[in-house]
């Protein structure tokens, strides 16, 4: 049975993009970043699986560190891959795994106040039907929600905010405001941002009273068509079907989908074990992990990154031994999110691509639409996007 199935671990980046100089955090080059290398010198790390399948020797290619605690004989494949699309934000690196690398420079909005023009808060305005918008900066969702909240409950106007990565992203009261509302002023909003190559609208719902503000489950980003045909569609093209597990469905917009499975990780871990037992022949599992982004990387936990390393290894050792004989197992990531670096944005980085299922040895530097090429191949289907195979 030839399946293939595709794990982001959102952020996990491994150092060594050549061009991290060229990317900042506030004013700081991205040179030097390395998520995985500087969690695992503050906090020990026993990532026995990871590491088994590669990972402290994907990162001793990626930037030449060495990691504590990591660095068995990999049993299985492993390379360190290198993104070229201009940007390090979670669409780009999504849509270049699945072999469509960014044609186009995202827009980003300055870090000033206010950071977003006149006209586009104007029509943000018009189209929630309020008198005015909160916010109107670069943010943390979080802190931003504590800051502006008890505002938002008495006005009722909109929190936008947005970061480094190309984005607008609106926080609302989910009963004060209202989550269906929110969605449709997201959905509203999302044409005229596209058209300025701003690769997200994101609902941010949130629920509770002043001092006890928490984000729900219920984000929903509005992402940019793609440029071009996926892995997705190439699978589908060939009668398999594509099972996207996170936030799969919303960064491609459900091109290319056929059945969505979202949660939080733990529960996106028993979704990608429940699939094995249904998945058919040809088909393909897309999954994104985002936890290590949003809830350690952004906040520089580092602890609870190394956390949250350490729960995924466990999950991924119990996937392994239920994996049929002709699975692909691919393990890898979209950027960098190193938690121990100033600032609170992504960083430039490369990533692991850890492989189950094609014997071991090394794969040496590759480039993200690779792996697309590769579950291409693998699964037997015509393939149109960018890169080479590795199998």
């Amino acid at each position: 049975m030839a399946r293939a199935i595709l794990i982001v671990i959102d952020s996990v980046g491994i150092g060594g993009a050549p061009d991290a100089a060229q990317y900042f955090n506030g004013d700081l080059p991205d040179t030097g970043a390395n998520t995985l290398g500087h969690i695992a010198k503050a906090v020990p790390l026993r990532l026995p699986h990871l590491d088994a399948l590669g990972l402290g020797a994907s990162v001793q290619l990626a930037s030449g560190s060495e990691v504590p605690g990591l660095g068995a004989v990999p049993t299985g494949a492993w390379g360190a891959a290198t993104e070229v699309s201009r940007g390090k934000d979670t669409p780009s690196g999504h849509w270049e795994l699945a072999g469509v690398p960014v044609p186009w420079d995202w827009h980003h909005f300055p870090d000033t106040t206010p950071a977003f023009p006149p006209d586009l808060t104007a029509q943000i305005c018009k189209a929630a039907g309020t008198g005015g918008i909160l916010g109107n900066c670069h943010a943390s969702g979080t802190a931003i929600i504590d800051r502006e909240g008890a505002a938002h409950l008495r006005h009722g106007w909109p929190i936008c905010y947005t970061s480094a990565d190309s984005v607008l992203q609106i926080a609302a009261h989910e009963d004060h405001f209202g989550l269906d509302r929110l969605y449709q002023l997201c959905a509203d909003l999302a044409p005229t941002l596209h058209a300025m190559k701003v690769g997200r609208v994101i609902a941010r719902p949130f629920m509770g009273e002043v001092g006890a503000f928490t984000r729900t489950a219920n984000r929903k980003d509005y992402a940019i068509p793609l440029p071009g045909p996926s892995i997705c569609d190439d699978v589908q093209a060939a009668g398999g079907k594509v099972h996207a597990v996170g936030k799969i469905g919303d960064i491609f917009s459900m091109q290319g989908i056929d059945t969505l499975y979202k949660g939080k990780d733990a529960v996106l871990m028993d979704h990608i074990s429940d699939l094995l037992d249904t998945a058919d022949d040809g088909d393909f599992i897309f999954a994104n992990l985002v936890e290590f982004d949003s809830d350690y990387g952004h906040r520089r936990d580092v602890a609870g990154y190394a956390a949250h390393l350490a729960w995924f290894d466990a999950a991924l050792g119990a996937l392994l031994a239920r994996l049929a004989k002709d699975d692909l197992l691919i393990v890898t990531a979209d950027h960098g999110n190193d938690p121990t670096w100033p600032g609170t944005d992504h960083t430039r980085e490369r990533v692991p691509v850890l492989v189950h299922g094609i014997g071991d040895g090394p794969l040496g530097h590759l480039a993200f639409s690779d792996v697309a090429a590769s579950i291409a191949d693998h699964l037997s289907v015509p393939y149109r996007g960018a890169g080479k195979s590795f199998l």
